[in-house]
C-alpha cells in the first residue's frame, strides 16, 4: 500500500496548522454539497474514496506487470532483429527446424486415425494369439456356413418326405375305399345273378365266372397296390426318423460352433474374422504411424531445447514464448506485425494506467485531500482510518 502511504503522508502537518484562510466556503463544490458533518455518512464517503485507491493501486500492480512484459517483449524483438547475418541464419535454421517439426506433429494430430487409443492396446495386448484367433474365426464362420448348408438340405428332404408320407396315406385310405366298394359291387352282382337264375330261369353261369374273374383282378389290383403303398410307407417313415436323428445331430454342432463363434467374437471385440483381420493389419500402420510421431516428438522437444539455447545466448528474457512463433523468427513481415499489435497493447496499458493513477487514484486522493482542507475539524479522524485502512490491507 506504498500508494496510500505517499498520498496521505503530507498531511500530518495538516492537522497542527490548518490552512483556514483558503477555504473557498461559499462554492458550489461537490464536496460542500454533502452532509459531512454526519459522522456516519463522513466516514462512508472516506471510506469509499480510500477502496477505490486501493483498487486502483492494486490495478495499477497489475497493470504494470503486464506493460513491463509487453516491453520486455518488444525489447527481445529488438534484440532478435539487431542479429548479425551469421548469428541470425544460426537461429532461423533452428526455428525452421521447430517449425517443420511442429507442422508434422500437427498434422499427425489432425489426420483421421486407424483406430482408436483403446482398440490399439487392446489388439496390442493380444498381439500373440490374433494370428490364432483370425484362423480360429475363419474355420469356425467357414464350418458355421457348411453347418447351415447342410442343415438346409436336410429341411428340405424332409419336407420332400414328409410330402410323399401324405401321399402314402392318401393311397392307402383310396385302396380301403376302393377295395370296399369292391366287394359291395361283387356282392350286387351276386345277388343280381341270383335273381335272374332263379326267379327268371336264366343261364348265368358265365355272369359268375366273368364277376368272378373281374372282382378277383380289382382286388388282386388293389390289394397290391395298398400293400405297396404300406411298405413304401414304412421306408418313408424310417427315411424321417434317421433324417431328424441327423438333424438333431448337426444342430448340437451348429449351436456348439455358435457359440464358439459368440466367444471369440467377444474375446477380440469383433463381428468377423474379416474385421479382426483388419484391425491386425491396420494396428501395424497404426504402429509405425505413431512411431514417427514419438520420434518426431523427441526430435521437437530437442530442437526446442537448441533454440531456447540460442536465445538465452542472446539475452533474450523470455525464450520459450518464441517456441510458438518460429514464424516471426523466419518472417520480418510477421515480426512486424507482432511489434505493431504489442504497441497498440502497451499504448493500451498505457492509458489504463495514466486513468487508474490520475483519474481514479487521483481524483480519490483529491476528494480526500478537499474534504480535509474543507473540514479540518475533521483530519485526525480522517488520517486515523486511513492508517487503520492500510494495518488492514
Amino acid at each position: 500500500m506504498n500508494w496510500l502511504k505517499k498520498i496521505f503522508g503530507k498531511w500530518k502537518h495538516a492537522i497542527e496548522e490548518p490552512d483556514f484562510e483558503n477555504e473557498d466556503w461559499d462554492s458550489e463544490d461537490e464536496v460542500q454539497e454533502r452532509d459531512f458533518h454526519n459522522k456516519e455518512y463522513r466516514q462512508d464517503y472516506v471510506k469509499g474514496c480510500l477502496e477505490r485507491i486501493a483498487q486502483a493501486s492494486k490495478e495499477m500492480e497489475n497493470l504494470t506487470f503486464e506493460y513491463d512484459t509487453v516491453t520486455s517483449y518488444l525489447k527481445d524483438m529488438e534484440e532478435i532483429e539487431a542479429l548479425p547475418e551469421e548469428e541470425s541464419e544460426e537461429l532461423k535454421s533452428c526455428a525452421k527446424k521447430v517449425e517443420l517439426l511442429q507442422n508434422s506433429r500437427d498434422d499427425y494430430k489432425g489426420r483421421k486415425r486407424l483406430m482408436s487409443d483403446e482398440r490399439f492396446y487392446q489388439i496390442e495386448r493380444m498381439l500373440d494369439e490374433i494370428e490364432e484367433g483370425c484362423t480360429k474365426l475363419k474355420d469356425a464362420e467357414r464350418y458355421q456356413e457348411l453347418i447351415k448348408k447342410d442343415l438346409s438340405r436336410l429341411d428340405g428332404e424332409k419336407h420332400a418326405y414328409l410330402f410323399r408320407k401324405n401321399e402314402l396315406v392318401g393311397a392307402i385310405i383310396d385302396t380301403r375305399g376302393m377295395a370296399i366298394i369292391c366287394v359291395a359291387a361283387l356282392a350286387l352282382c351276386f345277388i343280381l345273378l341270383l335273381i335272374l337264375q332263379f326267379l327268371l330261369d336264366m343261364d348265368t353261369q358265365i355272369g359268375y365266372i366273368i364277376t368272378a374273374g373281374v372282382s378277383a383282378i380289382a382286388i388282386t389290383a388293389i390289394y397290391v397296390k395298398h400293400t405297396e403303398a404300406k411298405h413304401e410307407l414304412k421306408r418313408v417313415e424310417a427315411s424321417i426318423n434317421k433324417l431328424i436323428v441327423l438333424q438333431n445331430k448337426v444342430k448340437i454342432r451348429y449351436v456348439n460352433n455358435t457359440n464358439l463363434l459368440d466367444y471369440l467374437y467377444l474375446k477380440y471385440n469383433v463381428t468377423s474374422a474379416e474385421e479382426l483381420e483388419t484391425l491386425w493389419k491396420n494396428y501395424y500402420l497404426e504402429k509405425e504411424e505413431r512411431e514417427k510421431y514419438r520420434r518426431a516428438e523427441l526430435d521437437l522437444d530437442y530442437n526446442q531445447q537448441e533454440l531456447i539455447k540460442i536465445l538465452r545466448r542472446y539475452n533474450i528474457n523470455d525464450p520459450a514464448i518464441w517456441l510458438h512463433q518460429t514464424e516471426a523468427i523466419l518472417e520480418h513481415k510477421e515480426m512486424v506485425e507482432i511489434r505493431h499489435n504489442l504497441i497498440i497493447r502497451r499504448q493500451s496499458l498505457r492509458r489504463r494506467m495514466d486513468y487508474n493513477k490520475e483519474v481514479a487514484a487521483g481524483g480519490a486522493h483529491k476528494e480526500i485531500k478537499e474534504l480535509v482542507n474543507r473540514y479540518p475539524q475533521y483530519t485526525r479522524e480522517i488520517i486515523e482510518m486511513v492508517e487503520k485502512y492500510e494495518k488492514n490491507m
